[in-house]
């Protein structure tokens, strides 16, 4: 390989290490997790309530995990008086606090595991999944392909990379690198995966977007740099429910990262996509809900 073309793979490797990315700072994990526990989130002895009769189960995006990914939002449900709870998955060998960086296929079998081990505790028959980013779109492979329709009521994605992301068009770079798309599938094979046209998103996305059974919400973002178009994030099918914030709140300038980890006018509408019984109007006064 030409000595420049070495030199511009790793900043596009880097720059496609952003997708999905929701992770702070690894040194706040070990106190969040402290946090999580003691408010009684990833309380295994919750039941669930008439009111929320199902579980929630928080899937965090790449390079996030249980914890980080969810200090906004897991307070958010569980003050509502949700049983929430969280998992890691797609660690790596020797990567500590980044997850999600392992292959989608394996992730959704950990998620499998993780949610029948949440409606053995609680009682419950069926589980709401709410996903960031990889996390909102990992849970369809597991509905799809590993029976997960019949355990799961609900899937709430939140900037969900559905159906590949372009990063801005940078992926379409990879083919005049040689090389540098194996190197991304072999060191971290969640990213090459979520290349718009990989055979993980083209296999995830034959027969269509969606299962029988399942009620969908995606909450989108205009100003989202890393799933790119945003509006790729959409699914189509029956039980959707495709959401552009701006449409509720012109206001709202949050990004990717934002929009799952602080953004309560998005955290409104996963409450009325959790319980659509209930649901009232989302608008910019939503932020202060």
């Amino acid at each position: 390989m030409l000595p420049w073309k070495k030199r511009l793979i790793r900043p596009l490797a880097a720059l496609l290490l952003a997708i999905s990315v929701t992770a702070v700072p690894a040194a706040t994990a070990s106190a969040s997790a402290s946090t999580a526990s003691s408010s009684g989130w990833n309380d295994y002895d919750c039941k669930p309530s008439a009111a929320h009769p199902r579980p929630v189960v928080l899937v965090h995006g790449t390079l996030g995990n249980s914890v980080d990914n969810w200090l906004g939002l897991a307070p958010y449900l569980k003050h509502r008086g949700y049983c929430v709870f969280s998992l890691d998955y797609g660690q790596l060998p020797g990567v500590p606090f980044f997850h999600a960086l392992g292959p989608i296929d394996k992730s959704a079998e950990q998620l499998s595991a993780h949610i029948d081990k949440v409606l053995a505790a609680t009682g419950a028959a069926k589980a709401d999944v709410v996903g960031h980013s990889q996390g909102g779109m990992m849970p369809r492979y597991y509905l799809k392909f590993l029976g997960g329709a019949a355990k799961v009521n609900a899937l709430v994605g939140i900037a969900p990379n559905n159906h590949g992301t372009t990063l801005a068009g940078l992926t379409n770079l990879l083919p005049f690198f040689p090389g540098a798309e194996d190197l991304l599938t072999a060191a971290t094979p969640a990213l090459a995966q979520q290349i718009v046209g990989s055979d993980f998103m083209t296999k995830l996305n034959a027969g269509g977007d969606t299962v029988p059974g399942v009620r969908y919400t995606v909450i989108a973002t205009r100003y989202d740099e890393v799933v790119t178009p945003h509006r790729t994030q959409y699914l189509s099918g029956a039980n959707v429910r495709n959401i552009l914030i701006q449409d509720l709140c012109p206001l709202d300038l949050s990004e990717h990262a934002l929009l799952g980890l602080t953004d309560r006018i998005a955290f409104h509408e996963v409450a009325n996509a959790l319980d659509p019984a209930r649901a009232t109007a989302t608008t910019c006064a939503s932020v202060l809900g």
